[in-house]
């Protein structure tokens, strides 16, 4: 699979980056809130779902894979944490999910972006409008293991 890239203007645009995302795990010492310049970083490991949907069953065990990816998340004016001690910088959170709350009136483009995590942890970004991008930052690697949530055991 190519090297991902996308860029996220909208609500329904940052649902994609969220399901490409999902799963994703990275360490609380690869992200960083940047005031000054209004940005917030992110490097994560992200779970190819796209080859992983795109892959036989018969197959499946021996072709999953996971990709180094820069999540860039610009006009950031806020950004708090819940569950999360940034001083464990080799604490790993698992993303659940991106979504996106307009705290403004219909017509403005500003809101919160939440970043959900397992266990309960989140950041939330105050944003002036919704400014995204994700980017693979090199090759991807194999894994034999998919995640799983508790409604896929059966």
């Amino acid at each position: 699979m190519p090297d991902l890239r996308l860029i996220a203007l909208d609500a329904e645009d940052l649902g994609i980056l969220s399901a490409h995302l999902q799963d994703a795990v990275l360490r609380t010492g690869e992200m960083s809130y940047l005031p000054s310049e209004k940005r917030f970083v992110a490097i994560a490991n992200r779970f190819d779902w796209a080859k992983a949907v795109a892959t036989p069953k018969s197959k499946a065990g021996e072709s999953y894979e996971r990709r180094r990816t820069g999540i860039r998340f610009e006009r950031v004016n806020g950004a708090k944490l819940h569950g999360i001690d940034l001083k464990d910088k080799r604490a790993v959170l698992a993303l659940l999910a991106i979504t996106f709350q307009r705290t403004g009136d219909a017509e403005s483009p500003e809101g919160d972006v939440t970043l959900t995590f397992s266990g309960g942890a989140a950041i939330r970004l105050n944003v002036e409008c919704i400014e995204v991008e994700l980017k693979d930052l090199g090759a991807a690697w194999s894994t034999d293991r998919s995640p799983e949530h508790p409604e896929d055991a059966s």
